[in-house]
């Protein structure tokens, strides 16, 4: 019996390159490495649920699958296929093929929306007349023409004297072949200043790095140039969640951080923002499903917390 592959030859010859590339350097590196934004990932079993607040940033599958969750909305990639967040967003995730002969592996960059805005002005014939709003997670097949930049990327890791000229140089050929592929709709709006997912994502980094205060709608309407009606509507249509869901989510997640670290529950509410302890347990409880002092007992032999 013959069996026709319907993957082309070319395209998996480069996928088995950075598919061994990228375990090599997992193995020699680990998940953090010297270049800025790339993290590897090699899992030798399914994972429970992973929580982490999304970047800028795209993930590329080369040996498993994986689902991510933003809200009620579930996207399923594979070898292959990547993940690109334009906002940052809080995403639940779970490794769902993997084993100890065929560990799933993976890799995710940062991607600049000042280098893309760069790129826009410079070829604003990339520009597609897609809408200004697009969601904040969409997945699609990796371009056959990024295999290559990726693979020259990750090469630096063996070359660190070379990093410093080319990386920038590497990144920015990424962009661009990311923004002529059929995710560039998406890219580019990361890159237009006045979009609405440019605005909303600059509100969405605003409410990340100042979770634990207390936030008015109007004034976060006000920071995205829109009416609060318009800002409510464009943000639940980008993060698939009301700004004040996208904040409790950021809380809570940071509480279970700290909780990792070892800090106390009795403070850990207080900290991320709730003034009510009961008020932060009931939220916990309904988020992770236990109570933040079962939780933190269980917390690093059942579930998997993963930092992009």
């Amino acid at each position: 019996m013959f069996i026709v592959s319907t993957e082309p030859v070319v395209t998996s010859s480069l996928i088995n390159d950075l598919q061994d590339l990228v375990e090599r350097q997992w193995r020699q590196y680990g998940h953090e490495n010297s270049i800025d934004g790339l993290r590897l990932t090699l899992a030798y079993e399914p994972s429970g649920s992973i929580r982490a607040i999304y970047p800028t940033s795209f993930c590329v599958v080369l040996r498993g699958k994986k689902i991510s969750s933003l809200a009620d909305t579930e996207l399923h990639y594979q070898r292959g296929q990547c993940l690109f967040a334009s906002v940052n967003v809080p995403v639940t995730s779970r490794i769902v093929e993997a084993s100890a002969d065929s560990p799933y592996l993976a890799f995710s960059l940062a991607v600049s929306p000042d280098m893309v805005s760069e790129l826009l002005m410079q070829q604003p014939e990339v520009i597609s007349p897609a809408s200004s709003q697009v969601s904040a997670l969409i997945t699609g097949d990796v371009p056959d023409d990024l295999y290559d930049p990726l693979i020259r990327l990750l090469l630096l890791l063996d070359k660190p004297n070379d990093q410093a000229v080319l990386e920038p140089l590497i990144r920015r050929e990424i962009c661009w072949r990311l923004l002529r592929s059929p995710l560039g709709a998406a890219l580019q709006q990361i890159g237009m200043k006045d979009s609405d997912t440019a605005r909303i994502g600059r509100v969405a980094a605003w409410i990340k790095a100042h979770f634990h205060e207390s936030i008015k709608v109007a004034d976060l309407a006000t920071m995205a140039s829109m009416s609060p009606a318009s800002f409510h509507r464009h943000f639940k249509s980008i993060t698939q969640l009301t700004p004040m869901q996208f904040q409790k989510q950021i809380r809570l997640q940071e509480a279970r951080r700290l909780l990792l670290t070892d800090h106390e529950i009795a403070t850990v509410g207080y900290q991320v923002g709730y003034e009510s302890p009961s008020q932060f347990s009931r939220d916990y409880r309904k988020f992770f499903g236990a109570p933040p002092g079962r939780d933190k007992a269980a917390i690093r032999s059942n579930i998997a917390i993963e930092a992009l």
